[in-house]
């Protein structure tokens, strides 16, 4: 699993980050998003659907999504 800890940071950031992460996962690898951004638990979901990938769970400031592609 990746985590990245994006809390303190501004929206667009956990999403760019989680962009740029994503290649460096393994096919079905979990990365985990820790960010604080209330923007973030809207745009991480949206992000995954936009990208194909999978949102498993959002938790507080945890988000988790799985590498599909």
């Amino acid at each position: 699993m990746i985590t990245l800890d994006c809390r303190g940071q501004r929206c667009p950031l956990p999403v760019i980050k989680l962009a740029k992460a994503i290649p460096q996962a393994a096919i079905g690898e979990v990365v985990r998003v820790l960010a604080d951004d209330p923007a973030a638990a809207n745009d991480i979901p949206a992000w995954c659907r936009m990208k194909g990938q999978e949102f498993v769970a959002g938790h507080g400031h945890t988000f988790d999504v799985r590498r599909t592609t």
